[in-house]
Order: structure tokens, then sequence, then C-alpha cells
């Protein structure tokens, strides 16, 4: 496959992710200014499955967005070997991220919700 047939279809994805990634990030932030933030209390077997996930999901949010920039700055420089480098780090700890994102919210919100939050509190 031709090399600049790769960079064509890969700079709308990227550009795509970016635009979805900060709507969301937004998106986030405003809810929790205005709702803040719920506790979960779990125990047992599902704190055990929750709060890992949850830890390391925080953690690397808080790395990915530095790491998304890090990433992005070398594309502008036209320094597409600093780019591919960063990136083998930057895009699977994105979809961790990402995946670890959505599961914590289904587990919060429809499949475990305690408690607290399955009576509207």
């Amino acid at each position: 496959m031709d090399q600049r047939n790769i960079w064509q279809r890969h700079v709308p994805c990227m550009i795509i992710a970016l635009i979805a990634s900060s709507c969301f990030l937004v998106g986030y932030i405003v809810y929790h200014v205005h709702v803040g933030e719920k506790s979960s209390g779990y125990t047992g077997l599902i704190a055990w499955i929750y709060f890992p996930l949850l830890i390391t999901h925080v953690l690397l949010a808080f790395v990915t967005l530095p790491l998304v920039i890090a990433t992005l700055v070398p594309t502008f420089q036209r320094r597409w070997d600093r780019h591919r480098r960063l990136g083998r780090w930057t895009m699977p700890i994105w979809l961790y991220v990402s995946v670890t994102g959505v599961l914590v919210y289904f587990i919060l919100y429809h499949w475990f919700p305690p408690p607290n939050l399955a009576l509207g509190q």
C-alpha cells in the first residue's frame, strides 16, 4: 500500500478522534462542575473490579492529554519520525482510557448502580 494513501486516511481519523475526545472532555468537566462527583459506595467483588479500573482510567487520563499534545506537535513540524515514535505509546493509552471510561460509566450508572445512585439520590 502506498505510504501517501496511509497518511491520507490517518490524518482525518486522528482529527475526528481529537475533536470527539475534546468535546467529551469539555462536556465531562462542565457536567461535573454542575453535578459534582458521585461516590460509588461499592463493596465486595464489584469494588475489586471497579476501583482498579477507575484508578487506572483516571491516572492514564491525566497522562493522555499531554501525550496527545506531544504527539500532535511534531506533525506541525513535519517530524514524522517523532510523531510515529510517540504515537506508538499514545494510541494504546488513549484507547485504554476511552474503553475504560465507557466501562466505568456503564458499571456506575447502568449495570451495577450503587444504592445511592439507584434511588436517584
